[in-house]
């Protein structure tokens, strides 16, 4: 048996349903119904009735055993990741989504550079996807990403509070506006996401509570990290969003940035898989919070903190 057939099939225990199963997983529900169809077959055993879904007496007994079958593995890596070829030096790889927590990423970064000379740090570029994947799939050890994971795999640290931004055409009826309001936001049509996008960034982009968990139009063009974005609303093929920060980071031709005045305040956070027992990702992390917790309120004033500091827009 494979580690992908026990991991989809704990999915599915533990989510109720394929499709949920896949959507956590960044699989198609055809591909998560086949590794289990494939246990079954190896174990000789059904282990889940289908209508409705639920454990058989043979799967009952056999999830604590995948489950500790999975946990092994996950020690076993946990074990060696931030030691480089041969255990020579330790190896902290950073995920940056897009501009990351704004000037508070680069400052982190250079903090730990100086403060941990002996790490190889490796930056990797995450785009909208990779929102909790890349964590999870091992391919980085923390991310900078926005807005914050809700999963029970993943920890955690909140670096900045903003306020959030409409990315217009600056042809557009309200290129020449000095600020939006959701009523103004959400008949828009939106640039669209990549299939695999996690919902809680899908949510964060499309401001899907203020539409009633309703999807927005979208325009014609999909993009996967902000180049193609800005590319796509500077030719008029569509809106966007972001945290207030993004207008300072990302100078673009044809493109205008508007304060959405009575949208919810939206965080940055710094992510790590759950438990990690990385002494480099610990201190990374603490670095990150304590340099969050002395830059983050002069840089991005929290909601209701009576600051006169103004958030510079782009």
């Amino acid at each position: 048996m494979e580690l992908r057939e026990l991991a989809s099939f704990l999915a599915v225990v533990e989510e109720g349903r394929f499709a949920r199963a896949a959507e956590r997983l960044f699989l198609s529900p055809p591909a998560v119904t086949g590794h289990v169809a494939r246990l079954e077959r190896e174990l000789g055993v059904q282990l889940l009735e289908r209508s409705p879904l639920r454990l058989t007496e043979a799967g009952e007994r056999f999830v604590p055993h995948a489950r500790a079958a999975l946990a092994a593995v996950n020690a076993a890596a946990g074990a060696v990741a931030d030691l480089g070829p041969g255990g020579a030096e330790p190896v902290l790889r950073v995920g940056v989504m897009g501009h990351g927590s704004a000037e508070l990423t680069p400052a982190i970064i250079s903090a730990f550079r100086q403060a941990r000379p002996l790490t190889r740090l490796h930056i990797e570029p995450l785009d909208f996807t990779e929102h909790v994947s890349a964590l999870l799939q091992r391919k980085v050890d923390v991310a900078f990403v926005r807005p914050a994971v809700d999963d029970d795999r993943v920890e955690i640290d909140v670096l900045t509070t903003e306020s959030r931004i409409l990315i217009v055409p600056a042809s557009s009826p309200l290129g020449d506006a000095a600020s939006a309001r959701l009523s103004d936001v959400l008949d828009l049509p939106f640039l669209a996401l990549p299939p695999t996008t996690p919902r809680a960034f899908r949510d964060y982009l499309y401001f899907t509570s203020a539409r009633g968990d309703a999807g927005p139009r979208r325009g014609p063009d999909q993009a996967r990290n902000p180049h193609e974005a800005l590319a796509s609303v500077a030719a008029g093929r569509g809106t966007g969003s972001a945290l207030a920060s993004f207008a300072r980071c990302y100078s673009w031709p044809g493109v205008r940035y508007l304060p959405i005045v009575d949208a919810p305040w939206e965080n940055s956070v710094l992510t790590a898989r759950r438990a990690d027992p990385s002494a480099e990702v610990r201190a990374f992390r603490t670095l990150a919070t304590a340099i969050a917790r002395d830059l983050g309120p002069v840089l991005m004033p929290r909601p209701g903190s009576g600051s006169r500091r103004t958030e510079r827009a782009g």
